[in-house]
């Protein structure tokens, strides 16, 4: 089951897992591969969730402008101190409730609150903060 284990551990499609099997001799096809992962992929999505280390205890937040299909879109982003990205959200606005929505999903999918959050100077991060999250220290950075 390295095919299910190689999908879920690293950014691959189907298609390159294949690729990478048939490079050591191994003939599969991606069509394989998909069922292998509907079968076996929970089991080895769980276990690579347990062996990830915690994230660190300094989170920096930033937001970034996209545009797709001509539409303003925003990128936020969630990064802790070793670089390891802990959560991408788009969202089509940039205030406090969109902030809280990120913060919420944050605290929600890793269960504890960072001891330092260091974000821009977006007034949206401090009400955000204030409510979602006001045990950690806000730093405000440019």
């Amino acid at each position: 089951m390295l095919t299910a284990w190689l999908y879920h551990r690293f950014p691959l499609s189907f298609r390159e897992v294949e690729e990478l099997m048939l490079e050591r001799g191994v003939t599969v096809s991606y069509e394989t591969v998909r069922q292998w992962c509907a079968k076996f992929g929970q089991a080895y999505a769980n276990q690579l969730r347990r062996r990830c280390p915690r994230p660190g205890d300094k989170g920096y937040m930033d937001e970034v402008f996209l545009k797709t299909n001509g539409k303003l879109q925003y990128l936020w982003r969630a990064v802790d101190q070793d670089g390891n990205v802990l959560d991408i959200l788009v969202q089509s606005k940039r205030n406090a409730q969109a902030a809280k929505r990120f913060f919420r999903r944050l605290l929600k999918e890793y269960g504890y609150v960072p001891r330092v959050i260091v974000t821009d100077k977006v007034r949206s991060y401090g009400a955000a903060h204030r409510e979602v999250m006001p045990s950690a220290e806000h730093r405000q950075s440019k």
